[in-house]
């Protein structure tokens, strides 16, 4: 075998389908494409359209909905925190709050604040002071002679940032208006 012997296999190397050269290539004209319209253009693709058969999407069930006034708190349950001050990644004598909890590794993110959840048992005194924690928590920290504050006071009427939704920035002050107004 010499170098100007070597060669691909064969079928290794397809040539490209030539489209629009005639119509007796079988692909001219229109070039497979059908006649006119949206498909026949170019950068096409019809999302979850299945030919005028009910779409996939509309033929599944809908079931509840997505809150998007609900918050968003970090779980911790109390084995995971009793593991944490056994490992000496939290002490028991200090105020175990949501940034203690991050240091520690116990929660990555916490948007809305920590909740305490009460799963395993806990054996320090500790204190909490949380955005919220279940009834089982709070009784089993007080059970070991800890205790939980929560703190977090966030209403309905808030966005994500925890700052008023500005329709309700308007009706307060146009309510303050009006009581300017009447009192004057």
């Amino acid at each position: 075998m010499k170098l100007n012997e070597i060669k691909d296999n064969e079928g290794a190397r397809k040539r490209k389908t030539r489209v629009g050269r005639g119509s007796s290539s079988g692909l001219g004209k229109t070039s497979g494409r059908g006649v006119k319209g949206q498909k026949a253009r170019k950068g096409v693709a019809i999302h979850g359209f299945e030919g005028g058969q009910m779409p996939l999407y509309m033929r599944l069930p809908k079931r509840g909905f997505n809150n998007i006034f609900a918050n968003d708190f970090a779980s911790v349950n109390l084995d995971r925190v009793q593991a944490a001050v056994d490992a000496g990644k939290l002490k028991a004598g200090e105020t175990i709050t949501d940034a203690a909890l991050r240091e520690a590794g116990l929660v990555r993110r916490s948007r809305d604040g920590v909740r305490i959840l009460g799963r395993g048992a806990v054996t320090s005194k500790l204190t909490f002071k949380v955005a919220g924690a279940t009834k089982s928590a709070i009784d089993a920290v007080a059970k070991a002679g800890g205790s939980i504050e929560t703190t977090f006071e966030k209403t309905v009427h808030m966005n994500k940032k925890g700052e008023p939704g500005k329709r309700r920035q308007r009706r307060e002050a146009a309510t303050e208006k009006r009581a300017k107004a009447n009192a004057g």
